[in-house]
């Protein structure tokens, strides 16, 4: 299999990628162009962030990615899975709202991707007990949407992306609207569930500090049309704790990153 090039410009080869997308552009109906083109690649297990300005293209680009929406040109190619199919392995996506029916349990808003999928009621309430254990909630099970914090929604959001067991989890902003002493806890949970399970996972958010607290790489992108305009590695010693938020390197790396986004935001050319 011959290699291609990640947008930082390292050789990968395309069996180990999750993700790739070449000179890809969204034109949406009413004429706005809305990204492109974007060449993207992102090794399975890696977690990146998308970061940008406001309409910038990077839910756009997820949803390109989810298959949700096709692009208007360019190439769009997930990884496989090869041999017999099976229900885990695919995407999860955890969208900017929980969107959780409040009719209903937490568990059953859980086992909904699973009951869709028709798989037996007791292999899907084991499941989607598993998934909110993995995130901290298996004592609220029976509870309801409306007796929940704000960031216990957001992680049964994340409980029902999981419960397929996907191989790529795709999550816009879902953190954006939490408190900060709760964002930082999630952004921790997230980071332990990804280095237990080590998912694929695209982030998209507008904040320089969770994108090099959490990823691997951040891609930072230019403004409408969005295309990447700096590819940053995150390199730091493992696992990441609190005292990387408050280290040097972490600075250096947010002051790296908010380099690379400013002419986006300054409204000078970006070559």
């Amino acid at each position: 299999m011959s290699p291609v090039k990640t947008s930082s410009g390292v050789e990968a080869s395309l069996t180990a990628l999750a993700v790739s997308l070449r000179g890809v552009t969204k034109v949406y109906d009413n004429g706005v162009m809305a990204l492109g083109p974007l060449d993207l690649a992102v090794r399975k297990g890696e977690f990146i962030s998308l970061l940008g300005p406001s309409g910038c293209g990077k839910s756009t680009a997820l949803r390109l990615i989810a298959q949700l929406s096709a692009p208007s040109s360019g190439i769009v190619r997930l990884a496989r899975h090869e041999g017999p199919a099976q229900p885990g392995h695919g995407i999860g996506f955890v969208f900017q709202e929980p969107t959780l029916m409040p009719w209903t349990s937490v568990r059953e808003n859980v086992r909904l991707p699973l009951k869709l999928a028709g798989v037996a009621k007791a292999e899907a309430r084991a499941r989607a007990d598993e998934a909110l254990a993995s995130v901290g909630l298996a004592d609220f099970a029976d509870a309801y949407p409306r007796e929940l914090s704000g960031g216990m929604k957001m992680r049964v959001s994340l409980a029902r992306a999981l419960v397929t067991d996907p191989d790529i989890l795709l999550m816009d902003e879902p953190f954006a609207a939490l408190d900060e002493i709760t964002r930082f806890r999630l952004n921790n949970d997230l980071l332990a569930l990804w280095r237990s399970l080590r998912k694929t996972v695209i982030f998209v958010t507008h904040s320089v500090f969770e994108s090099v607290y959490l990823s691997q790489r951040v891609v930072v992108m230019t403004a409408r049309p969005g295309r990447i305009q700096a590819d940053i590695r995150i390199e730091t010693v493992e696992p990441r704790g609190e005292e990387f938020r408050t280290s040097a390197a972490y600075s250096d790396y947010c002051r790296k990153v908010s380099a690379a986004l400013a002419p986006s935001y300054s409204g000078q050319p970006v070559l």
